[in-house]
């Protein structure tokens, strides 16, 4: 069974659950990714790729309903990627995305993880989250193995930003 913490909201009530990912959260997974693939705000993934990635993924989920995600993604020795954050538009603002994000965090210092490094269009919300805007020239060559991938390639717009552990 996998690990799982609830979260509350203020009437003590259960809001959201974050946990690892299980296999029947690809279908789930891959429709909140592809709602923001589709609008260009991050890199789409194929059914395929959640499936050979989903111990990367820890979501969120209210009512049996996916209504987050997020991967973490080892890069290199000490090094890891925030990939594919999502929150489901009606749950936007609502404190679920940090909620995951303390999640990933947690797990990233378990694992003995140093730094955290992301690719956003957003990076308001993870400067809240306690990470700093950097040079994408900063980060090793090898973190941009999937940025081949990318319709933008090789002028990403994206804002480079890490956080240390």
């Amino acid at each position: 069974m996998a690990n799982s913490m609830y979260e509350q909201n203020e009437s003590g009530g259960v809001l959201v659950n974050i946990r690892k990912a299980v296999l029947a959260d690809i279908e789930g997974i891959y429709n909140l990714v592809d709602y923001y693939a589709e609008r260009g705000l991050i890199l789409p993934r194929s059914r395929h790729s959640i499936f050979e990635t989903l111990r990367d993924f820890t979501i969120a989920e209210q009512d049996g309903q996916i209504v987050g995600t997020c991967a973490l993604t080892l890069a290199w020795d000490g090094l890891a990627e925030v990939r594919a954050l999502t929150v489901a538009p009606q749950h936007l603002r609502s404190g679920v995305g940090l909620k995951i994000m303390a999640s990933v965090i947690d797990e990233a210092k378990q694992l003995g993880i140093s730094k955290l490094f992301v690719l956003t269009y957003h990076p308001e919300f993870f400067a809240t989250a306690g990470f700093s805007e950097i040079s994408k020239e900063e980060l090793p060559h090898k973190v941009w193995r999937d940025c081949i991938n990318c319709s933008k390639f090789p002028n990403c717009d994206e804002t480079a930003m890490t956080r240390q552990l």
